[in-house]
């Protein structure tokens, strides 16, 4: 308890899910927690329960983003710490694009036991079209680093400041079939040791966290193709969203006073690296 104790945190994309779980566990740590949704209504709902105030903003708008921060100075003072776990995973509103992923996934995972040849491919690199590619990379890549810039703007005077992006496994080992999604989180993967190094002597930490297959709304759409997921993870499992909440606390925590630039990667062996 009271680990995050008289520190304000803005996360984004907390409404629900990952967010909003990583809300929770910054409250019960004493935190004065800033819960901000593309969906205005969610974000008050789930900031009534935290007890603190919930922000609009589509973190793909700059100037939309850079009004919320400023929104924030102006009622607390300071920021402490900013998650960035704000994303899509590109099939919202789409049921033909996720059956249709499935339906690939599982006929080649079919094929490759059957022991070949694999007749199915995924190839949804030739199929992804201008606007679903700007939108990922808008949402997830432009999105962090909007929010870091304007969060720098407030923790660079005050000397002080933690800053946690949510990358992905996606981004380090790759994935079929989510060109632009691996690419966006790669990318933030970037942006955060780059990060780290810039800020470093104004004494601001930046870390990423890239989370595994975790159970949550944005891997609902996997449907049947979750059970061969799990089967390839040595923990034979998805994640929970503590998995991810707790690694947040530790690196918005001065448990974390000595890590920075570094990638946390709660995914239950899925993938292993240094």
């Amino acid at each position: 308890m009271n680990r995050l104790a008289g520190k304000v945190a803005l996360v984004t994309g907390a409404a629900r899910g990952l967010g909003l779980a990583i809300a929770r566990r910054f409250r019960e740590e004493g935190a004065t927690v800033v819960v901000n949704d593309l969906n205005g209504a969610a974000a008050e709902k789930a900031a009534a329960e935290l007890g603190g105030i919930g922000l609009a903003a589509d973190v793909a708008d700059s100037a939309t983003v850079d009004r919320m921060f400023e929104r924030v100075a102006a009622k607390h003072g300071r920021l402490d710490v900013l998650v960035n776990n704000a994303g899509i995973s590109g099939v919202e509103g789409r049921p033909d694009r996720a059956a249709e992923f499935r339906r690939r996934a599982l006929a080649q995972a079919g094929e490759l036991v059957a022991g070949g040849p694999v007749r199915t491919h995924f190839d949804f690199a030739v199929e992804e079209s201008d606007a679903d590619w700007r939108r990922m990379i808008a949402v997830h890549l432009d999105g962090t680093f909007f929010c870091c810039r304007a969060a720098l703007r407030i923790m660079n005077p005050q000397l002080s400041g933690a800053i946690v992006n949510m990358g992905s496994i996606m981004g380090t080992a790759g994935g079929a079939g989510a060109a632009a999604y691996c690419a966006a989180k790669a990318g933030i993967l970037g942006l955060t040791r780059a990060l780290a190094r810039e800020v470093v002597s104004r004494g601001i930490r930046v870390n990423a966290i890239a989370p595994g297959w975790i159970d949550t709304d944005l891997t609902a759409f996997l449907g049947d193709a979750k059970a061969l997921i799990a089967a390839q993870t040595p923990m034979a499992r998805f994640g929970d969203v503590d998995d991810v909440a707790w690694a947040a606390v530790y690196l918005a925590s001065d448990e974390a006073k000595f890590v920075t630039g570094q990638v946390l990667s709660p995914n239950g062996g899925w993938h292993m690296s240094q």
